[in-house]
């Protein structure tokens, strides 16, 4: 029996003009990862992450410098479907400013994320949901495909193709990908255990890392 991690990155910039960045914070979960790992005796076989800056820093942080790039890991183009939806700008723009401004981002972004899914927001430069999924999907299938026994592989990737894989080995409805995406944490842990072509979930976005509540966030 082999297994499979994935790690979504830690905090990011999100939004900002260098979003492809960890924040302060994120460099902090990302350490912990790794010495929370390193203190278990917890080592990986084989070792990929997307080829966005946060995630290649967070696989650096953790103890992992050497993990092999792969672009079918990267995140969905968030920004790139946000200027296909000209309902998100007039639904947040008036709050941007308020006390409560992230609550406003956050109802008018899962709007246009699930227009998005259902195929409502399309453009050549921005990749499709169903394009996105397919990405996924082969990503995972090219590491089922491998021969070797008793694998240990670790994926550091981003909340979207999280939950994509979640959605997917569950064998859930498409639009569940994004709303399973909504809950994944900084730095969080999902695994898997596959063999023979064959995968199940075995845990689900755990920070045992995280040692104060403080700590834990989701963007």
């Amino acid at each position: 029996m082999s297994t499979l991690t994935l790690v979504r990155h830690g905090q990011a910039r999100a939004f900002e003009k260098d979003s492809d960045r960890l924040t302060g914070f994120g460099e902090q979960q990302a350490r912990m990862l790794g010495t929370w790992w390193r203190d278990r005796g917890v080592t990986f076989t084989e070792v990929y992450c997307g080829t966005l800056e946060r995630q290649r820093h967070t696989a650096k942080l953790a103890g992992y410098p050497g993990a092999i790039a792969d672009a079918a890991w990267n995140e969905y183009d968030a920004a790139g479907i946000l200027a296909l939806s000209p309902e998100f700008a007039a639904q947040f723009e008036p709050h941007r400013r308020a006390p409560d401004a992230n609550r406003h981002f956050q109802r008018a972004f899962e709007q246009a994320m699930m227009r998005w899914v259902a195929g409502d927001l399309s453009s050549p430069s921005v990749e499709s949901f169903e394009r996105f999924h397919q990405r996924i999907t082969a990503a995972l299938s090219a590491i089922l495909a491998g021969e070797a026994l008793s694998r240990r592989v670790l994926v550091v990737t981003s909340g979207g193709p999280i939950g994509a894989m979640v959605q997917s080995v569950l064998r859930a409805p498409p639009g569940m990908a994004i709303e399973l995406n909504w809950r994944v944490r900084n730095s969080s842990i999902t695994e898997f255990l596959f063999s023979g072509g064959r995968i199940a979930l075995d845990s689900f976005n755990a920070t045992p890392h995280l040692t104060e509540p403080h700590l834990v966030t989701y963007r």
